[in-house]
């Protein structure tokens, strides 16, 4: 009974390093674009699909660690299920914290977690249609975050000129090696004084227009 829990830590481990070291692969032989936006000083949401989940590390890198030298920060909402844990591990490699939970499964901790993050003044970042889908679909938290803390949103995406896209229900996309990748963060928007079925598609509409533009110069 004791070989269970080390064959599970090892496996994560393997997973973990595994993930590392071919993100960061790829990353280095692509020629990469960021957009000149920024984010604020103050705490804000940041929203991006579950299915561009691969290469969003390195957009922390750029827009949390660079532009503010390392002095702003941000958890991600990531759920307490299996892959919940490897992203959490592999994304630790980036300095970018996590707060657990999700719709589906401790969604009021997740929740009660991100407004005391918020207060010590940490951005939260959140998939809206992670971490069971469906695809492109928006659920509460975001807005729900949003709103109660007045805070202004933003949206991060990237597209590859060339990728492998994963059979799975985000329908991942992993960019191939030497191909090029635009990273871009939104101009802010606010759900404030919307009903939530309204907000959640403004929301939805934000990131369809980002991977639109985007998709033109990558």
């Amino acid at each position: 009974m004791q070989d269970k829990p080390l064959k599970k830590r090892v496996l994560l481990k393997v997973a973990e390093w595994v993930i590392l070291v071919c993100i960061w692969l790829i990353y280095l032989t692509c020629k990469k674009n960021f957009t000149p936006t920024n984010l604020p000083k103050s705490p804000c949401v940041v929203v991006f699909w579950h299915g561009r989940l691969a290469m969003m590390s390195f957009a922390y890198r750029h827009w949390w660690k660079k532009a503010h030298s390392g002095q702003k920060r941000g958890k991600v909402i990531i759920s307490d299920h299996k892959d919940g844990e490897i992203i959490t591990r592999v994304i630790s490699h980036f300095g970018i914290g996590a707060i657990r939970g999700s719709s589906s499964k401790g969604g009021a901790r997740a929740l009660i977690n991100a407004f005391t993050e918020i207060k010590n003044g940490v951005d939260v970042i959140i998939t809206p249609d992670g971490p069971r889908g469906p695809r492109h679909s928006v659920a509460d938290g975001a807005v729900v975050i949003a709103q109660k803390k007045e805070l202004d949103i933003y949206t991060l995406n990237y597209e590859a000129s060339r990728f492998w896209q994963f059979k799975s229900w985000d329908g991942m996309i992993l960019p191939k090696p030497f191909s090029a990748i635009n990273f871009s963060l939104s101009a802010p928007f606010s759900v404030r004084d919307l009903e939530l079925e309204s907000a959640k598609s403004k929301i939805q509409n934000e990131l369809f227009e980002a991977a639109k533009i985007d998709s033109k110069f990558s």
